[in-house]
């Protein structure tokens, strides 16, 4: 077992639909694999039961594949880490099962990951980003099951200073695609089309939320009974207007995040944001908070498209620093579908 400086540490991510390993040397990436699954894009939606099966179906693969590719072996590893929540259960239960056996037959170290503290953590991973945050920053985690604002203090300092009351904001984003004739995930699809609309064309109404709170449910719900009746008027409305729907609704969204995330700089007093999560690939939204940070002079920490999406190389950085103060887990730890950001 290695136990220096810089210790070798495998990580696995398999909260909802994409099974991933990564090795990393302390905040040196080795390694970070995915195996995607494909067939939701069929039900509109991830199917949780399917997915468990495949991460099933992934896991010693993608694990193994990590591993080569890093040219580590089993046994020069110093640690485990997993994600232990917040997700899909079932999914879940494959990769902190696996994580367990394999640290408890390697008599390593057993590390318990919180999804969206990773996504934060992800612009520490050395490949990420020439530039890390300062303690403390504001991270902005933008995903298909989350919303959140996170004062972060230090490594293992997460507070919440507010959430999605409902739905988070890739569920708007893909349930209104849904509904423009977009198979799932239709999120990255409305921001490609939404480049060529005019974001003026349609106007929906943003959610009076009080706080650093957000809502997305009322938008969605907006959206979806506009393009319907329009439709029951003239079948070809949404054909005729696609791309106009696309840049309203996304230019809505990003009118939302802007305004709780400057409200945030606001009472905080803070001059940095991190943004991450899935929704954090849209192209609309970081030219949005590119100019924001611009025009409130705070810097803005952007990362690359391969670490919004889930990917073990952030539980892996995660994983790292909790190493380093010896926070491990027992084998009694369960997977928590649910599972607070906040330290």
């Amino acid at each position: 077992m290695s136990t220096g400086e810089h210790p070798l540490i495998l990580a696995i991510e398999s909260s909802c639909d994409d099974t991933s390993a990564a090795v990393l040397r302390g905040t040196q990436m080795l390694s970070n694999c995915v195996a995607t699954q494909q067939m939701h894009a069929l039900y509109g939606g991830v199917v949780p039961e399917l997915a468990s099966r495949a991460h099933q179906q992934h896991i010693v693969a993608v694990v193994n594949e990590a591993l080569n590719e890093a040219n580590i072996a089993k046994n020069d590893l110093s640690a485990i880490a997993f994600t232990k929540g917040p997700g899909l259960l079932g999914s879940l239960l494959v990769g902190v099962s696996f994580a367990k056996s394999l640290a408890q037959a390697l008599a390593i170290p057993l590390i318990e990951v919180n999804h969206m503290q990773g996504h934060i953590l992800a612009h520490f991973i050395a490949e990420a980003h020439p530039e890390t945050p300062k303690f403390p920053f504001l991270a902005l985690t933008i995903s298909g099951g989350h919303t959140q604002i996170v004062r972060v203090n230090a490594p293992d300092q997460f507070e919440l200073l507010g959430q999605t009351l409902d739905d988070a904001v890739g569920e708007c984003f893909d349930k209104s695609a849904k509904v423009l004739g977009f198979e799932y995930p239709g999120g990255p699809q409305i921001d490609k089309l939404a480049a060529l609309g005019n974001p003026n064309a349609f106007s929906f109404s943003i959610p009076n939320v009080s706080g650093l709170d957000f809502s997305f449910s009322g938008l969605k719900t907006q959206f979806i009974r506009v393009v319907t009746q329009e439709m029951k008027k003239d079948s070809h409305f949404v054909e005729m207007n696609k791309a106009d729907l696309a840049a309203s609704l996304q230019y809505t969204i990003t009118e939302i995040l802007v305004q709780k995330l400057e409200l945030a700089l606001h009472e905080t007093g803070i001059g940095q944001i991190a943004i991450g999560g899935g929704v954090a690939a849209n192209s609309g939204i970081r030219m949005a908070l590119t100019a924001l940070a611009q025009r409130k002079n705070v810097q803005l920490f952007v990362p690359e498209l391969s670490y919004c999406t889930d990917n073990a190389a952030m539980i892996g950085i995660s994983g790292y620093f909790k190493y380093l103060v010896s926070d491990f887990a027992d084998l009694s730890v369960q997977a928590e579908a649910r599972y607070a950001v906040q330290s």
